[in-house]
Formats: C-alpha cells, structure tokens, sequence
C-alpha cells in the first residue's frame, strides 16, 4: 500500500512538473499541445502549432515556422511559402490568491456553528489570520484576485516547391530556416 502511494505521489509531482514550462516542440496529442499538420494537396498542407499560457507568442510562431521547414524537408521538397498565415491569442481570467480554492466549498457542515455558545460567523481556524475571536462571512471570504492567461495558436498554410527559392520574401528556403531556428528549438526530454 505505501508503494502505490509512493507512485502516486510521483506521478502527481511529475504531472505538476509538466505542466510549469512552456510548451516543447513536440507532436500535438489529444490532450497536449504541439505541432500538428494537414496534407490538402500533394504539395500544400495546413500546419499548425498550439502553446500553453507559458509559451509566448514568439516562440509559437518560431515553432510553427520550424515545423514547416522540417514538413519541406521530410516530403522532398527544398523551399515553401506561407500562403495565409494567423495567430490566435486565447485569453482567460482566473481567480487565484489565498482565498480561493477550487476545492474547497467554503460552505463546511460544523456543529460549531450550532452550539449554544458558538456565533454563526467565528472560525477558530481563521483565528491566525483574522485575529483571536475574529469574525468573517463564510460566503464572501476576502478578496479574491484575478489573473490572466493567454495561450496562443499559430496556423499556416504552405505551399511547397523544388529546386532553387524564387526571388519574393513570402519564399523560404527549408534547410535555411532549419538551420538558423535549430538552436531555439526546445524538444522534449526523452
């Protein structure tokens, strides 16, 4: 029994690990985030690369120019152009601070509250907090404060050639851009 909860705890420690950086350049899953792409004709495919609310703007949009170079590369071809390219930024605003947990009801059953010498507003447990014999209201407790979180989701359509780069900037040439954005890649830990 204690090695089950000796797992568990590991893997929750690892889960929580995970979910504290940015996103890797990694394949998208289900239920991560990643690169992923779309083939719409033998030559032109939808790529696409989606972060978590670490993972800036910049670093998607490098990520989804690197997943096309490597997508030119692995179909044969030496150069692509961005067709349509667009970034979306997913903004929420959550509640955080000490007073709010998503697990906790805030509404707990107590006899304490009951009593013939209890007052329904006192809480020997928030005695530290709000001081001896302190009084607090059990359905606003304190302030809550906000933050956001922005993700963002690059998307581009390319279309792929063979043989040397045309002369227009919306060309890129596939083992250029591998090879300049190669060292701001960050891949996964195998």
């Amino acid at each position: 029994m204690k090695r089950l909860s000796l797992t568990a705890a590991i893997a929750a420690l690892a889960f929580t690990a995970a979910c504290a950086t940015a996103t890797p350049y990694q394949p998208a899953t289900p239920s991560d985030r990643g690169f992923s792409e779309m083939k719409i004709e033998d030559n032109r495919f939808q790529v696409e690369f989606s972060g978590n609310s670490l993972t800036d703007r910049k670093t998607v949009e490098t990520y989804l120019l690197f997943r096309a170079a490597e997508l030119t590369k692995q179909n044969g071809y030496d150069n692509f152009r961005v067709v349509r390219r667009d970034t979306d930024a997913n903004t929420r605003v959550i509640p955080s601070g000490a007073s709010y947990s998503p697990y906790y009801s805030h509404f707990p059953l107590s006899y304490r509250y009951f009593g013939p010498r209890s007052s329904y507003f006192y809480d020997p447990y928030r005695s530290v907090r709000y001081g001896r014999h302190s009084f607090y209201d059990p359905f606003w407790d304190g302030p809550v404060s906000y933050r956001e979180q922005t993700s963002y989701i690059a998307s581009a359509e390319v279309v792929m050639g063979k043989g040397e780069k045309p002369d227009d900037v919306a060309y890129f040439d596939a083992d250029q851009v591998i090879f300049n954005l190669a060292g701001q890649i960050q891949r996964t830990a195998p």
